[in-house]
């Protein structure tokens, strides 16, 4: 495997950034997780406007262009012959001291991996999934802006822990308030009569791709979709419960918490957003 660092790309075992990294020894810095559908690498110019914007809120200086990192994406995809599968895009504060002092930083890194993706199985697709509800609260969007898709994610982790400790893959988590922010790794979605719901980011949730692209669907298909605080009792008492992600693309929850969500089984409105973006995805007309 080839991994492209600062400019050049070298073998996996070269891949190397010092241990006084402050992405390393911090969390400081950004990142993207990106997919790859028969080549073509999907939504990159999103990606990449949000990985500045992710940059310059926490005033870290991307060292090159919009144009020259897309190509640099582009090369690296191309090197390890990634036709379907993901890239993670990564930007360190670079060298520092055991302080926290970011100011004291130089050489931030600029980190590009493509590989293969771990996705849920077909048949996870075919019948949902399972979820559960985190006492992990969702960190506070005035501590860090939920917009910022930041190295640390050490506040999903604990989520994670919790989803797997009840054998779940997936966890939904709440702000300080109550409200459903998002799960670990994906955006949360419900339908009820035929609305979809889905939480703004002022709740604590990531401003996702794939959630645009799947708005964007719905509303070409005259779906009403509206961006409000949803509670643990509109989770419960929805007709359709389904994730968005980079990995989980649109993904069907059938039971939360011990409580079946509609008959149990994947609604009609999650099947058909979930073939759009399949097409929408592999490049495909409807």
């Amino acid at each position: 495997m080839k991994i492209w660092i600062d400019g050049e790309l070298v073998d996996e075992t070269d891949a190397k950034i010092s241990v006084f990294d402050h992405g390393l020894l911090y969390g400081d810095g950004v990142f993207e997780g990106i997919r790859v559908y028969n080549g073509r690498i999907f939504e990159l110019k999103a990606h990449i406007r949000r990985l500045y914007e992710s940059a310059k809120a926490i005033r870290l200086d991307i060292p090159m262009s919009r144009e020259e990192l897309i190509k640099a994406v582009e090369k690296t995809a191309d090197a390890n012959a990634v036709s379907d599968g993901y890239i993670r895009l990564i930007i360190t504060r670079g060298v520092g001291t055991l302080g926290i002092n970011p100011l004291v930083c130089h050489d931030g890194r600029s980190i590009i991996i493509a590989d293969n993706i771990q996705l849920y199985p077909e048949e996870l697709y075919e019948r949902g999934i399972k979820v559960i509800s985190a006492t992990t609260v969702r960190n506070h969007p005035l501590a860090v802006p939920p917009q910022i898709k930041s190295l640390n994610y050490l506040n999903n982790i604990l989520a994670k822990l919790e989803a797997l400790d009840n054998n779940v893959p997936e966890a939904v988590m709440y702000n300080h308030e109550g409200y459903v922010a998002e799960a670990t790794a994906d955006n949360v979605f419900i339908v009820k009569n035929s609305c979809i719901y889905t939480p703004p980011v002022q709740a604590g949730a990531l401003e996702g791709i794939t959630r645009g692209v799947v708005i964007k669907l719905a509303e070409e298909e005259n779906l009403r979709v509206v961006e409000k605080n949803l509670t643990r009792f509109d989770l419960y008492t929805c007709d359709e419960f389904f994730l968005t992600g980079t990995a989980a693309e649109v993904i069907s929850v059938v039971e939360i918490d011990g409580r079946a969500i509609g008959d149990g089984k994947p609604g009609p409105i999650t099947k058909m957003l979930r073939k759009k973006f399949f097409k929408y995805a592999h490049g495909k007309k409807s």
